[in-house]
């Protein structure tokens, strides 16, 4: 997470890739640069690891609120420009972020899955057995399928929890290309699968990631259309300092 304002030029790719880097670079699944909006509060840039940018990150966009409210451009409400449009977040009570994501307009199922766009596009699968899957192979392998077009999807794999608003998620990140430990987007689009899914009348889920535990709820105005998603979950600081690129 990068305070653009401080930036005196711009980041390549090579740039990106390097800070990103677990082995020579600060270590990350992505790189996040914060920039001033003439019309909100803020302006999230997101790239991935690769050191392309890329679409909305959900998890990224409350820590993006987190981190402007530590830098004291925002209070507790405040409202920024992603890459797909407006979007408004609460820090809470309790410390943890409340962002509203873009509405969601269809659902298109593919046989053995289900494919929708949060902000990114997500392909979701439902499947028992969530602790053993190889998520990094067979994620990687539905990630590139020729159905999904030139720029690929995120893949997601579902499992349900012991009680109805409950579910467990895994996800590989295209950009990333590896499994990541949460993803926002995807599990925002695994509890509006699920919802569809089942035929549900439950709009509120918690979802467990190997990242931690975080909540999704919506307004289905359709079946296949949903309004007022909201993704909530904590946001903690590990770590700051400088770095300094060679380019």
């Amino acid at each position: 997470m990068i305070d653009g304002r401080m930036l005196k030029g711009s980041l390549s790719g090579e740039d990106i890739r390097f800070l990103c880097h677990r082995r020579f670079g600060l270590g990350s699944d992505g790189l996040i640069i914060l920039e001033e909006s003439k019309k909100q509060d803020f302006r999230m840039r997101y790239y991935n690891a690769d050191g392309r940018e890329g679409s909305m990150c959900g998890n990224g966009g409350r820590c993006i609120v987190a981190f402007a409210r530590e830098l004291g451009l925002t209070g507790h409400d405040s409202s920024f420009e992603g890459i797909d449009g407006l979007h408004k977040a609460s820090i809470l009570p309790e410390g943890e972020i409340r962002l509203k994501l873009k509405d969601v307009q269809g659902i298109r199922w593919m046989e053995d899955g289900y494919l929708l766009d949060t902000g990114s596009p997500h392909y979701v699968r439902f499947v028992e057995g969530l602790d053993d899957l190889d998520v990094a192979d067979v994620g990687l392998e539905i990630r590139h399928e020729a159905r999904f077009g030139e720029g690929g999807v995120n893949v997601n794999f579902v499992e349900s929890g012991s009680k109805g608003n409950q579910i467990a998620v895994r996800t590989f990140e295209r950009g990333v290309e590896a499994e990541t430990f949460s993803c926002g987007t995807g599990v925002t689009a695994a509890c509006i699968c699920t919802y569809y899914h089942r035929k549900s009348d439950i709009s509120s889920y918690y979802v467990q990631t190997r990242g931690g535990l975080l909540q999704v709820s919506f307004e289905a105005e359709h079946h296949s259309s949903f309004r007022n998603i909201y993704l909530c979950g904590p946001a903690l600081k590990v770590y700051e300092g400088e770095v300094e690129i060679r380019s």
